[in-house]
């Protein structure tokens, strides 16, 4: 560590101030129980600074059988995950996960929070060598704490406080682009499929992709051919709303043998995903656990590349495209397109859009429950195959460019979080705000404390035997 600056002095966190380890009020006593005061445990922490509310209370006599602390006290948990920490708003109590430090007329309480904050690696470093971590109160108080003058104490605070807010802001903003990143993409399908992403290519194509006038009757009237669907929304003029068994061929996975966890089944070469897996690719599955024999092979199905997986059990409507050849159970269901007619990336693209609202894209006779005769029955928006492949393409490159901003926002994040912990090293080190020469001494602090400590400790009582005199 470098040199300590001009004022301050280096101590041991029980020099400046007093330890207490938490207590739980006794269990048997209903009364103890009303909610009057917060009891602190290792959840209630790490949020931020300061902590009013708790999960469990207590009352007023359980806050007295257990052992009350004033307000502005510091708690730092000390079993299990060391170090978590907030300073307590009203007087409180404890339990024996966290140790607490109460406040110190050397030390600001903002400081010794902030300080907390520091102190894990060495908390870690010194626990007690058993399967849960302990640091226990004698050597929590051995911590080591840099103290600064106490009005360059309040500089700091004031300083670190700007700062982290102004960090806090920028994570929350940062946080909310997942969620951004998710409605963006779904925006871009949703204009993809209505054929608004392609409008201006179409405009350059020949004169009969033209767009379809937005009138309801003529939309029916088009549509007259289809039965009882009435689609959704309008599409392009070039456009035809086709079922999915128009589009290729469209099956249940299969595994007929019984049971379905017949030894016999696996460990060959043959892929067999299963709906998790498909939930969990990146649109292309390439991915697995499980593998079929040539026994397993022989009561199942072994689908190309290029085959579109779309599961009708556990997470309904989860799509991916097969990248490598494989076999799946009955729970998801293959559709490979006849490449004439449509690409798999575009009916991939489309079932994203629809998988919140399948019964939309179907007649109103199709069942609620998702199967493979509601799929069946599911309309998707048809673009010609040139419009198709522009579509995927506009698709793919607005995907690339938002997950780029996703990439870029969790880098800033992290750098955020580098960042804070920067801004309390050269605090502690004395490098956050400017030293004042008229400050008095941090030395000074710690010796009248010391004096303090000395005058108020009350003196042992000696104990004296008496003995019979010997007759």
């Amino acid at each position: 560590m470098n040199e300590i600056p001009d004022g301050w002095v280096e101590a041991e966190i029980g020099e400046i101030a007093r330890i207490e380890t938490g207590n739980t009020p006794p269990k048997g006593d209903p009364r103890l129980y009303a909610r009057e005061v917060c009891f602190y445990k290792p959840g209630d922490l790490d949020v931020g600074g300061v902590v009013s509310t708790s999960h469990d209370m207590v009352s007023q006599a359980g806050a007295d059988a257990g052992r009350l602390l004033p307000a502005d006290t510091l708690l730092v948990t000390c079993i299990g995950n060391l170090g978590k920490s907030a300073l307590i708003a009203n007087p409180a109590i404890c339990n024996q996960q966290i140790n607490a430090v109460l406040p110190s007329p050397v030390a600001e309480p903002r400081y010794l929070y902030h300080w907390s904050r520091t102190i894990r690696s060495w908390l870690e470093e010194n626990s007690s060598a058993t399967t849960v971590a302990i640091i226990n109160k004698g050597r929590f108080s051995k911590a080591p704490i840099r103290l600064a003058p106490l009005p360059e104490q309040r500089r700091i605070v004031a300083k670190i406080d700007s700062l982290t807010g102004k960090s806090r802001r920028a994570r929350g903003h940062l946080d909310h682009i997942p969620r951004l990143v998710e409605k963006y993409k779904q925006a871009v399908l949703a204009a993809a499929f209505r054929g608004d992403l392609t409008r201006e290519w179409r405009r350059e194509q020949p004169r009969q992709l033209a767009v379809l006038p937005r009138d309801a009757s003529r939309i029916r009237q088009r549509y007259a051919d289809v039965g009882d669907f009435l689609p959704p929304y309008d599409v392009p003029v070039s456009w035809r709303w086709l079922r999915l068994p128009q589009l290729g061929d469209l099956d249940r996975g299969k595994s007929r043998h019984r049971p379905r966890n017949d030894k016999r089944l696996f460990g060959g070469a043959y892929p067999f995903i299963q709906t998790g897996e498909v939930r969990q690719a990146d649109r292309f599955l390439t991915t697995y656990r499980e593998t079929y024999s040539d026994f397993g092979l022989e009561q199942s199905r072994l689908w190309p590349v290029g085959t579109v997986c779309i599961t009708i059990a556990a997470n309904i409507a989860e799509t991916a495209i097969l990248a490598i050849d494989a076999c799946f159970p009955d729970s998801v269901v293959g559709f490979l397109p006849d490449t004439g007619k449509a690409g798999e990336s575009y009916v991939e693209f489309f079932l994203r859009t629809a998988r919140g609202e399948l019964e939309a894209f179907a007649p109103a006779t199709a069942q609620k429950n998702i199967n493979l005769d509601t799929l069946a029955t599911v309309r998707v928006p048809t673009a010609p195959l040139a419009e198709q492949n522009e579509i995927i393409r506009r698709i793919e490159t607005a995907f690339v460019w938002i997950d780029r901003l996703a990439t870029e926002a969790t880098s800033a994040r992290r750098l955020i979080n580098r960042l804070d912990q920067s801004v309390l090293a050269k605090a502690f080190r004395g490098e956050l705000v400017p030293q004042d020469p008229a400050d008095e001494p941090a030395s000074v602090l710690l010796e009248r404390i010391r004096v303090q400590r000395a005058s108020t400790t009350p003196a042992r009582r000696k104990r004296h035997r008496t003995t019979e005199p010997i007759r």
